[in-house]
C-alpha cells in the first residue's frame, strides 16, 4: 500500500512538472532588440508568439507617457494572438510618471524623427525570417495612436492600422497616401479628439474610397483603455475594444 501511495505521489509530481513546463514553453518570449534608424540605432521590447514558423507583425507604438509596463502588457498580448509585435522605444529609453514631463517628452520628440523610427521598425520586422512581410500592421495609443495613422500615411506597403484615441487629420493629400484598412476606438468625452475630428476624419476618409471603422465609446474619455489612468479607465468599453482590436487583427492580418 504504501509503494503504490509513494508511486501515485511521484506520478502526481511528474504531471505537474509536465504541466508546468508546457505553460512555460507556451508563454510568448520577450527581449529587447536593437535597430538602425537613419543614423541612430533605437532599441524596442520584442514579443514573439510561442509557435514556430512565420507570423504577422505589429508595430506597437506608446502613448505620451513612454515605453512603459503597459504597454509591454499589450505588445505581450498580442503576441499571443500569433503576432510578433515591436513597441518602439521613440523617447530613447525615458519614461515618464506625471503628465508635466510626458509633455516634456513628447515636446521633445521631432515628428520627422518618430515617423522615420516607426518605419524603421516596420522594414526590422519585414526583414525578420520568422514575419511575414506582406502582413504587418500597426497599433498605437493616445500620442502613439495619432503616430499610428501617420506609418499608414507613410508606409504604403502597411497591412493594417489601429488608432486608439490618436490625433486624425482632413488632409487629403495625407489621406490619399493610406493603403491600409485603419479602425478607430474614441472616446465620447475625449476634449482633445472630440468626436466631430473623428467624423471629420471618417467622412474625409470614406470620401476618398478608404477603408475606415471609427468607434466612439459614451461615457469614456481620453485614455479610457489603460487601466493606470484610474480616473479614465472605462473597463466595458476596454475590452470591446480589445474584442475590436483582435478581430481587426484576424481579418486584414491573417
Amino acid at each position: 500500500m504504501k509503494k503504490l501511495k509513494y508511486f501515485a505521489g511521484i506520478a502526481l509530481l511528474a504531471s505537474l512538472v509536465v504541466v508546468a513546463a508546457s505553460q512555460i514553453s507556451s508563454s510568448p518570449r520577450t527581449e529587447t532588440v536593437q535597430f538602425k534608424s537613419g543614423d541612430d540605432t533605437i532599441s524596442g521590447f520584442l514579443a514573439l508568439p510561442s509557435s514556430g514558423g512565420r507570423h504577422p507583425g505589429i508595430v506597437a507604438i506608446h502613448e505620451w507617457w513612454g515605453l512603459n509596463d503597459w504597454v509591454k502588457d499589450e505588445a505581450v498580448k498580442l503576441s499571443d494572438q500569433g503576432y510578433v509585435v515591436l513597441a518602439v522605444d521613440l523617447y530613447r529609453g525615458k519614461v515618464a510618471t506625471d503628465p508635466n514631463t510626458a509633455h516634456e517628452l513628447m515636446r521633445g520628440m521631432p515628428q520627422d524623427r518618430a515617423i522615420r523610427d516607426l518605419q524603421s521598425a516596420y522594414n526590422y520586422l519585414a526583414d525578420r525570417k520568422d514575419v511575414n512581410a506582406s502582413k504587418i500592421g500597426s497599433i498605437g495609443w493616445c500620442m502613439g495612436g495619432g503616430l499610428s495613422l501617420q506609418l499608414a500615411i507613410h508606409e504604403p506597403k502597411l497591412a493594417a492600422c489601429f488608432v486608439n484615441y490618436g490625433a486624425l487629420t482632413t488632409d487629403n493629400a495625407d489621406i490619399q497616401k493610406i493603403s491600409a484598412p485603419i479602425l478607430g476606438n474614441f472616446g465620447a468625452e475625449d476634449r482633445g479628439i472630440t468626436p466631430a475630428d473623428v467624423h471629420a476624419f471618417e467622412k474625409a476618409a470614406k470620401d476618398d474610397g478608404k477603408s475606415i471603422d471609427a468607434k466612439i465609446y459614451d461615457g469614456a474619455g481620453h485614455g479610457f483603455e489603460n487601466p493606470v489612468n484610474k480616473d479614465a479607465y472605462r473597463p466595458d468599453a476596454t475590452a470591446d475594444a480589445w474584442s475590436r482590436i483582435t478581430a481587426f487583427y484576424a481579418k486584414t492580418l491573417k
